[in-house]
């Protein structure tokens, strides 16, 4: 008697979603369109977008009002597409204040967008080249063998990163990833319990852990 191949395993999409809450039916993004941000000054942001990081002039809308909400506010919108067809984007509306600062410096750090190089030795021509039109750049930093990463900054404020996998399987380590964020819950959890100081136990838990890395 012939044996049957086992049926194929689907991936536990809701492994970190509340108990009673609704699986998700099969919808998962193709690839990014675009991600948005304001600029004071669009004409120096087209010059970097086109010049400096080498993307196209993809597509532009003016209007005098936010076709989503309604809100009475003229702008520019421009987006830069990249080699994959994805873009960023931007939008000038003159007379908007410029944002209030962080309440705290990990704002500034953590939220920025990372750009894919073919390898390590593009990384390095990329800062080689950021330096060379003044740009200040951070790096390369070393992501514990995950990732290799260069950052700086746009004329918008905007946080950008260039980066170039170490690792092959860097964005396939989905079982190690619930593990982690489950550790990283329950720790949490377990601080306020006790009335512990939370970011204290989750510095505990790190350093636990960090023999991974060793």
């Amino acid at each position: 008697m012939q044996a049957t191949a086992p049926e194929p395993t689907l991936p536990t999409l809701h492994r970190a979603s509340p108990a009673g809450a609704k699986p998700n039916p099969g919808l998962t993004p193709i690839m990014l369109n675009h991600a948005a941000w304001v600029t004071h000054d669009v004409a120096a942001t087209a010059d970097f977008y086109t010049r400096i990081m080498g993307m196209e002039l993809a597509s532009t809308v003016l209007d005098d009002s936010i076709p989503s909400t309604g809100d009475d506010i003229p702008y520019f919108h421009i987006f830069f597409r990249m080699q994959d067809g994805s873009t960023l984007a931007f939008f000038e509306a003159p007379g908007v204040p410029a944002p209030a600062k962080s309440t705290h410096p990990a704002y500034d750090i953590f939220n920025h967008i990372a750009l894919q190089a073919k390898n390590r030795e593009e990384v390095m021509k990329w800062y080689e080249w950021l330096k060379s039109n003044g740009i200040d750049v951070i790096g390369p930093t070393d992501h514990k063998g995950l990732i290799l990463s260069i950052y700086f900054h746009d004329p918008a404020g905007v946080r950008l990163e260039i980066t170039t996998p170490l690792d092959t399987e860097w964005n396939r380590h989905t079982d190690k990833g619930y593990e982690d964020l489950k550790l990283w819950v329950e720790c949490k959890e377990k601080a306020k319990r006790e009335g512990r100081d939370v970011p204290k136990a989750l510095i505990e838990l790190i350093t636990g852990l960090r023999k991974r890395y060793d």
